[in-house]
């Protein structure tokens, strides 16, 4: 139980990080197109604590597993105010109408006036006619930045049409949904390089020892051993030469090493294990000596690393993605918001180094999931965009809500399942 609490407090934090990248950048490129942001959310479900600041509110949520940035007309838009209905206004110094109330309020912001609306535009020409008791109509011009109340707890301002997200160029819309992977990516990149300036550059692969009786002590590998390649493949770090092994799914490897500065083919075998909780995996029994591997990084390894490091997990991950969907990966091998806690916990417990490296990879994870189109996903979002770029008009509103709604369903779906894939390796295991 004391490491179950340990992990969640240090997953929490790790995520929610992730989760403030990703929606910073949905926000920014939101806020520089002139898009009304309602709302920046950190979690799902019921409000813990919020608060407004400009235009936009900021709030913080029950379920730390996501976040949203709601901006004005992305969906359709809910606010009106019907014809007939008595409300209430302040008027500001420039004779705009600041602030309607839809009751009666206890103070204003200016004077206040009263009536039944006649007519009232809240997006295009921004105006209200107000009758009063004695049937006299009066029209009032609204401040684009008005703020409607409903009642004592509830209000929200009102979102212009050239403040909606549909206002906006196919471009300008592309632009804000991208942002939240791209910041994504762009983090990878920076904790990346943060990580080799810490740990050094891994150049070689140094054999400090064999198990006895594994793959590479049968084939012959010995201690100061330098490993450079696996079927002619570079391997400079054990991350690509891990990932070589795996994608050898069993099959005979040849490994290139260095001995004494000899150059040697050594055939292996990797030996196919399968883990109490299912997974699949292959070992050789080679122990390496990551300090002798290892040297301090220059300023220029340490930004190139962080891109190189990227670019090598973007193919991992993306090769990760391609066997999902062409069925050669089981939902069975797929990790929950449980197994992520419990590897965050674990990096935690091995140093900052691991930590910073492994937030790298959910970061990436994060960006590049979020781009395949899939509904309720920002990949979706873009192809809805691009197919409106082709047509020259938008897909309708309520077809694109019911997709995305449809997506979030399977996609909430899925979460069990991999929730529930967790559950059974912690307790099986």
């Amino acid at each position: 139980m004391g490491n179950f609490l340990y992990y969640v407090a240090v997953f929490i934090p790790v995520l929610s990080l992730l989760v403030f990248i990703h929606e910073l950048g949905h926000f920014l490129l939101a806020k520089r197109a002139g898009i009304l942001v309602r709302e920046f959310a950190i979690g799902f479900g019921s409000k813990i604590f919020s608060w407004r600041r400009g235009e936009t509110l900021y709030s913080i949520r029950l379920l730390p597993l996501g976040g949203y940035v709601r901006m004005a007309g992305e969906d359709p838009e809910t606010v009106e105010v019907k014809a007939g209905s008595h409300v209430y206004a302040s008027v500001n110094d420039l004779g705009k109408l600041d602030h309607l109330y839809l009751y009666e309020p206890n103070h204003s912001t200016g004077n206040l006036v009263a009536g039944r609306v006649v007519e009232i535009d809240l997006e295009r020409k921004l105006y209200v006619v107000l009758e009063n008791e004695e049937g006299n109509e009066t029209r009032y011009e609204l401040d684009p930045k008005m703020f409607l109340h409903f009642d004592e707890k509830n209000e929200t301002q009102i979102a212009p049409w050239d403040r909606q997200f549909g206002s906006k160029t196919a471009g300008q819309k592309a632009l804000a949904i991208l942002a939240g992977p791209v910041f994504n990516i762009i983090l990878t990149v920076i904790l990346f390089a943060i990580y080799i300036g810490i740990t050094g550059v891994e150049h070689r692969l140094y054999v400090e020892k064999t198990v006895a009786g594994s793959p590479s002590a049968t084939a012959g590998i010995e201690s100061g051993d330098i490993i450079t390649k696996i079927n002619g493949k570079d391997v400079p770090t054990f991350d690509m030469f891990k990932y070589q092994i795996l994608e050898s799914q069993g099959s005979e490897v040849k490994l290139t090493v260095d001995r004494n500065g000899q150059q040697l083919e050594v055939p292996l075998q990797p030996e196919k294990k399968v883990t109490q909780s299912g997974d699949v995996i292959y070992q050789v029994g080679i122990d390496f000596n990551s300090e002798k591997g290892k040297r301090p990084a220059t300023i220029g390894e340490i930004v190139g690393g962080g891109f190189t490091l990227t670019y090598d997990w973007i193919k991992v991950i993306g090769d990760g993605f391609y066997k999902l969907f062409t069925f050669q990966l089981s939902l069975e091998n797929l990790g929950g918001p449980i197994q992520m806690g419990t590897i965050t916990g674990q990096a935690a417990q091995q140093g900052i180094d691991i930590v910073i490296k492994w937030m790298a990879i959910l970061s990436l994870n994060l960006g590049l999931f979020n781009l395949l189109p899939i509904p309720a996903l920002d990949g979706s979002r873009l192809l809805f965009i691009g197919i409106e770029a082709l047509r020259g008009r938008p897909v309708s509103p309520n077809i694109e809500s019911m997709v995305h709604f449809v997506g979030f369903a399977l996609l909430m779906m899925l979460m069990l399942v991999v929730t529930y894939n967790d559950i059974v390796k912690l307790v099986f295991k």
